[in-house]
């Protein structure tokens, strides 16, 4: 069965950084486009970073631009997020999320799979 296990989340003070991983299973991993979402307490699951199935195409929400790097390793079935200046907003659970095809999609309900989360909390 298809499992995406993510890892690297915990605390961290304002200013700091973060690397998230997620490791993919069960499935053609080069198949697949593949994003991180996030949801904080009371809020949507919304996207984050997304990376198409050759890593050629990124796109992140406009609050992480500049800060965020989404890359994957298709020979490792991985894909990380680098998170940089982390800020006090960026705290929320973290999930890594495919969808099967080569290009990327920006809305929940077209993913495929997703992983358990992982919680980022930044402190200010």
């Amino acid at each position: 069965q298809v499992q995406l296990v993510e890892s690297g989340g915990g605390l961290v003070q304002a200013g700091g950084s973060l690397r998230l991983s997620c490791a993919a299973s069960g499935l053609t991993f080069s198949s697949y486009a593949m994003a991180w979402f996030r949801q904080a307490p009371g809020k949507e699951r919304d996207v984050v970073a997304t990376i198409n199935w050759s890593g050629g195409t990124t796109y992140y929400t406009v609050s992480v631009k500049g800060r965020f790097t989404i890359s994957r390793d298709n020979a490792k079935n991985t894909v990380n997020l680098q998170m940089n200046n982390l800020k006090p907003e960026d705290t929320a659970v973290y999930y890594c999320a495919a969808k099967l095809g080569s290009s990327s999609a920006y809305t929940r309900v077209q993913y495929n799979y997703w992983g358990q989360g992982t919680q980022v909390t930044v402190s200010s």
